[in-house]
């Protein structure tokens, strides 16, 4: 195989890039992109540290962040498996993406920044959902903001219901988690699964 080993190579490659994929990007929210973020429920948030790279799911009933401004995202950190992976980078590498994805909206958008960790109780207290507030509010300081094109997911055909797979198609996380260790009781971890995810959402 032929890899390619330099910048120079890499150019000559790919070529000069166009003019709309230059002036997406930006070092705020513009009216547009605000309204993009305030749609989105879903967003995944990539950050890195000394053991290496993290990308993590973040959902949420309404809009997955707050914004503060035009320049500052809150991101609550909900329940989860408590591996705080995302948590760990941050405080010794504060260099975050967020992609923020839209059930039928094909592009994407990506924001990168800086982030801190606040525990701060009066902003704690103001995302508590049914009575239990996040841990901890991940604060984000915007750097650059663009949209990617359609392509990647019109390819997958990400939104059409004629790609969906089956759930029993695919192993469930107990058959994933029994297979690595065989004595592992993955059938009551997903028999249970359900009731546990009910009373642990917030």
């Amino acid at each position: 195989m032929n890899f390619i080993e330099s910048l120079e190579q890499l150019h000559e490659q790919y070529g000069v890039v166009g003019e709309a994929s230059l002036i997406k990007e930006i070092d705020h929210l513009s009216p547009s992109y605000r309204k993009v973020v305030e749609t989105s429920s879903f967003c995944v948030l990539s950050t890195c540290g000394p053991e290496g790279l993290d990308c993590s799911p973040r959902g949420d009933d309404g809009c997955v962040v707050r914004i503060r401004d035009d320049r500052t995202l809150l991101l609550p950190d909900r329940r989860g498996n408590n591996r705080i992976d995302s948590l760990r980078n941050i405080v010794r590498d504060p260099r975050v993406a967020l992609m923020f994805m839209i059930p039928g909206w094909n592009n994407v958008l990506r924001i990168n920044g800086a982030a801190a960790i606040s525990i701060d109780p009066e902003l704690l207290a103001s995302f508590e959902r049914e009575g239990k507030s996040p841990r901890s509010v991940i604060v984000v300081t915007i750097e650059t903001v663009y949209f990617q094109c359609a392509r990647a997911i019109m390819r997958a055909g990400l939104w059409q219901s004629d790609k969906q797979v089956p759930k029993a198609d695919l192993p469930s996380p107990g058959t994933i988690m029994q297979e690595i260790k065989s004595s592992f009781d993955g059938k009551t971890y997903d028999e249970d699964w359900p009731g546990r995810a009910a009373k642990s959402m917030w």
